[in-house]
């Protein structure tokens, strides 16, 4: 019963093997991403077969939009994170009280924000990105549904990344299980069985993310053995959420940028017709699962850096950036090759038709180098940000996705027009990430290693 308990709790990451405490928090981390990753898979499984290609393609046009106004905020749950993981390794009980209080806050006003916000602009965005006619009003419901229910999402992503700054991973993977197997019921029961479409998918989602955050709400008020939680400590704090803020906003104009890239891109996406479209979006629903080792390591790597940023034990970063930076490239390797030899099947899940399945395929293969460079990007930058300094990523981002991949991108589109592909050939978008992908990882390794970065990580550990 004792080591159930301790399975369930905070983890100390500043004592013990580097490697062991990284894959203790990485694994459960990575079965969390893959049960993130199976509420869009089973959106598009199930409105792809339920209700066809276009209702496919509509759901991943909504994707971007919904990325960029919600990126600000994901990253600064990033941004929470690190304040959390710096103040417990720390061990500074009022300081994690003050933090995780302010965490809660900053989620209500941001959730009251975008409700009404959301729905506002979601129109106009699509009708900017020339959406086609024929999946735009799927898209604007799709949307809307989404802000409107957009609480779970916020406190759900807010609290589970408080929870992993308190290095217990595996709570919030229990929560979020619970959630992925409601998602996938509901998605069955309101598109399958009540015929209701692209607006079941985004109900079924908002309702199974409202759950999860419950959970984690409940098991954060149990925790009072190491701070404290009532409404009384939940109100904001100016010096406090201003921390968060400044840690967490470069991530969230990272995500931002990301996410504008997107969307800029899915313009010329959108030019080349729905078949592109649905391409595109089963392609990133198995990217999802292809990045989930790199996402994973480098939020452990950066919960890992926070920690012991906050315990003030420096020399344990380069044991860990080697340790962690192995095991993330050995699962990356792996789930690389997976896609390559078996990337067709995966695809077949999603439609029947042999058209996409082929192009998805062939885009894939562009694709796949990429996934190994991501892996070095993630680590580095995951003990940068653990380490407080978010904005040199930041940048790296910037220069990454808007003056490599978009540039990019329509270039090789405008070299490759013909009159069978008027607007360019889908290689363009693909091969492109891949080229974003591999100068990303040569400038994060140039980055971290000239060091700079160390100035925020000394700086960090006078404020906890």
């Amino acid at each position: 019963m004792t080591s159930i308990r301790q399975l369930f709790s905070a983890r100390d990451m500043t004592q013990g093997a580097p490697w062991k405490r990284i894959l203790e928090f990485s694994v459960p981390m990575l079965l969390g991403n893959l049960a993130q990753q199976l509420y869009n898979t089973a959106d598009s499984i199930i409105v792809g077969r339920y209700v066809g290609d276009n209702a496919l393609a509509a759901v991943g046009s909504a994707g971007p939009i919904l990325n960029l106004l919600l990126a600000l905020f994901v990253g600064i749950s990033t941004g929470a994170g690190i304040v959390v993981s710096q103040s417990y390794g720390a061990r500074d009980r009022e300081g994690l009280t003050r933090s995780i209080g302010n965490c809660i806050a900053l989620s209500a006003v941001a959730s009251v924000v975008i409700m009404i916000l959301g729905p506002l602009i979601s129109m106009p965005m699509l009708e900017l990105l020339g959406t086609p006619q024929s999946i735009i009003l799927w898209c604007r419901d799709y949307l809307n549904i989404f802000f409107v229910g957009i609480v779970g999402f916020f406190f759900y992503n807010m609290l589970s990344g408080v929870l992993r700054g308190l290095g217990d991973s595996v709570s919030a993977l229990g929560f979020l299980l619970v959630a992925a197997a409601l998602n996938v019921a509901l998605d069955l029961l309101l598109v399958a069985k009540f015929h209701m479409g692209v607006p079941g998918v985004a109900l079924a989602t908002v309702i199974a993310q409202a759950i999860s955050a419950v959970l984690c709400y409940i098991k954060l008020v149990r925790m009072r053995d190491i701070f404290d939680l009532n409404l009384k400590t939940m109100r904001l704090i100016p010096a406090v959420a201003m921390r968060i803020l400044r840690i967490g906003i470069p991530s969230g104009v990272t995500q931002a940028i990301m996410a504008t890239a997107g969307m800029v891109v899915l313009n010329l996406t959108n030019a080349m017709g729905e078949t592109v479209i649905a391409c595109n979006v089963i392609i990133m629903r198995v990217d999802g699962f292809a990045m989930m080792p790199n996402f994973s390591f480098g939020q452990a790597m950066s919960v890992y850096a926070g920690q012991n940023v906050g315990a003030g034990k420096f020399d344990r970063l380069d044991k860990g950036v080697k340790q962690g930076g192995l095991i993330s490239l050995a699962f990356s390797s792996v789930i690389t090759l997976v896609l390559l030899f078996l990337g067709k099947y995966l695809f077949a899940m999603f439609t029947e038709t042999e058209s996409l399945i082929d192009l998805a395929s062939r885009m894939i293969r562009l694709m796949a180098v990429g996934y190994i460079c991501i892996s070095v990007t993630q680590v580095l930058g995951g003990v940068m940000r653990g380490a407080g300094d978010t904005v040199r990523p930041m940048w790296i981002s910037i220069i990454s996705t808007i003056l490599i991949r978009v540039p990019v991108a329509y270039f090789l589109a405008y070299l490759t027009r013909s009159e069978e592909f008027p607007h360019g050939k889908p290689d363009a978008l693909f091969l492109s990430l891949m080229i974003s992908w591999t100068l990303g990882m040569v400038m994060t390794i140039v980055v971290f290693r000239r060091g700079k970065w160390k100035t925020k990580m000394y700086a960090s550990t006078a404020e906890v």
